[in-house]
């Protein structure tokens, strides 16, 4: 079903919104995640923020004079991703969502890559970055796995898992 007219560029704004909201919580996710890394002297991977505003960048301008999928936005608003950070010393949790997948950030964000652009008719644009996602998330989750099995490091202060 697809909505047209009035209802759609409603959709379509909808859309777009959320689109602009995603960016506020790049810069925002980025901000605190500075603040938290800045305790345990960890880098930053430069190619997942570049992945994510490409990503981005697409779909706000092949998808500026799109109609709307209502299901597949319904769909897409179901997630909401956040950034996770350990801090040293500190064990990690794991109930609620934590207790299911190993990586629940990285879960999250493979759904909404492989949602958002269809609910503007871009199948092709998640393809293309389910791909670029893929390759990128191989060599994050396996230095992300190697971290964790080398145990907790030095206490350096007090913290917890922090999902921003």
């Amino acid at each position: 079903m697809r909505v047209a007219g009035a209802d759609g560029l409603i959709f379509a704004a909808l859309v777009r919104a959320r689109v602009t909201a995603e960016r506020a919580e790049l810069w925002l996710a980025r901000r605190n995640a500075a603040a938290l890394l800045a305790k345990i002297a960890a880098s930053h991977d430069r190619q997942i923020v570049l992945l994510h505003a490409a990503r981005l960048a697409s779909l706000w301008t092949l998808g500026a004079d799109a109609e709307v999928h209502p299901g597949w936005l319904a769909l897409f608003l179901l997630f909401q991703a956040a950034r996770i950070i350990t801090l040293p010393g500190v064990p990690l949790i794991w109930s609620g969502p934590y207790r299911w997948p190993s990586h629940p950030d990285d879960t999250v964000v493979v759904a909404e890559i492989a949602v958002l652009p269809p609910c503007l008719g871009l199948p092709e644009v998640t393809t293309l970055f389910s791909l670029a996602n893929a390759a990128v998330l191989t060599r994050r989750i396996s230095a992300e796995n190697a971290a964790l099995r080398a145990g907790p490091l030095p206490q350096q202060g007090e913290g917890s898992l922090a999902a921003i």
